[in-house]
């Protein structure tokens, strides 16, 4: 039996301890190898000149060039799938989503010597990045104008098992959930641009550290006609908004009355993240039922795939992004295999289904 090929791994750091810490890390899993380390982006362009990664972790603070500089040039001229892994300190936040409109596929927190549970959060969060940065379709790229033990939970760890009946009647309400992983933070802002000022009120799990989501939400604010912000626990869902669930922390929609509104907090991981998209599409599905879509993005792995069956079970409109269209397709795709998306479509269509079924709704 032919072994598998290893993903094979550049780690860009000027800490020699990170560099160290990454690989260990990395090394862990049985199908990941670092091919190569660099102290800093000139060391790494050598070494690229021999040998080509599957995939880059890249700092940001370095000597002799910045990591976001060394970005910009290598996705517009030899595209790499690259990870910023970076300190969530300072002005970090803003520079992370510099990043990823630079051409990241994903952002990581800069592991460090912690509790037992955040070590073994880390690695499945740093070998789950590379995996999803390995299969992820790369273009040369312009610059985007400004504007472990591994944890198995389900939703049952954050909310009620699924009811057998519908949560209600139609409304003239509706809610629209959204859950991206890898590749996410560029297809939601193609699709919130896209969408009028009187949108249906939208809620998002975009996989993303602690702290990253609030600068996140507020360059999407920027270049939107919506509101867009991160979610703070007891928001009301109204139309025109859209709240992104904070980095590190499970979102649920709720409802009183006539009125949904959002409940921010802690627990375990759920499908392999915090926030879970499948912990967000539970509690849609119980507290919206037939008033809702549910819109699944590209990303890695299966989070989203049980909870959106829950919501079509439950009356729901259901969404997939294509694969031609994803960075990732696997959470789509996971998706799809289990029944739970009605239409597949493209990432340019996505934002006209979501004002059509809205207004049909009303």
């Amino acid at each position: 039996m032919t072994a598998q090929k290893k993903i094979r791994v550049m780690i860009v750091d000027d800490s020699a301890v990170v560099r160290q810490t990454l690989a260990s890390l990395i090394e862990a899993a049985p199908d990941l190898e670092v091919m190569a380390t660099a102290a800093d982006p000139f060391q790494a362009a050598q070494k690229l000149r021999t040998e080509a990664p599957d995939v880059i972790t890249l700092d940001v603070e370095m000597p002799r060039m910045d990591g976001i500089t060394f970005l910009r040039k290598l996705m517009s001229q030899r595209p790499v799938p690259v990870i910023v892994c970076s300190s969530l300190v300072g002005e970090g936040t803003r520079t992370m989503i510099d990043a990823l409109e630079a051409g990241a596929v994903d952002i990581i927190q800069k592991p460090s010597v912690a509790t037992r549970e955040f070590l073994e959060e880390s690695t499945i969060r740093i070998q789950d990045a590379i995996r999803a940065a390995a299969g992820a379709r790369l273009s040369k790229r312009r610059p985007v104008p400004r504007g472990g033990p591994e944890p198995r939970q389900s939703a049952d760890a954050m909310l009620a098992p699924p009811t057998r009946s519908r949560a209600m009647a139609k409304t003239t309400q509706t809610v629209v959930a959204v859950g991206a992983s890898t590749g996410g933070t560029e297809a939601l802002r193609h699709v919130l641009e896209a969408l009028p000022p009187y949108a249906p009120p939208i809620i998002i799990v975009q996989h993303m550290p602690a702290g990253f989501t609030k600068a996140f939400a507020e360059r999407l604010d920027q270049s939107t006609q919506i509101t867009v912000r991160e979610a703070r626990d007891g928001d009301s869902v109204i139309r025109g908004q859209a709240l992104i669930a904070p980095g590190n922390q499970h979102m649920m929609l709720h409802r009183s009355g006539a009125n949904y509104f959002v409940k921010i907090q802690e627990g375990p991981l759920v499908s392999r993240h915090r926030p879970s998209v499948d912990v967000l599409f539970r509690s849609v599905a119980q507290s919206a039922g037939p008033n809702a879509i549910g819109v699944i993005m590209t990303g890695m792995g299966n989070d989203g795939a049980t909870g959106m069956k829950e919501m079509r079970a439950a009356g729901a409109h259901t969404i997939g992004q294509n694969e031609a269209s994803c960075v990732v397709y696997g959470m789509p795709k996971e998706a799809m295999k289990a029944g739970a998306v009605a239409e597949e479509v493209d990432l340019q269509k996505i934002s006209g289904l979501i004002v059509r079924h809205g207004a049909e709704t009303v």
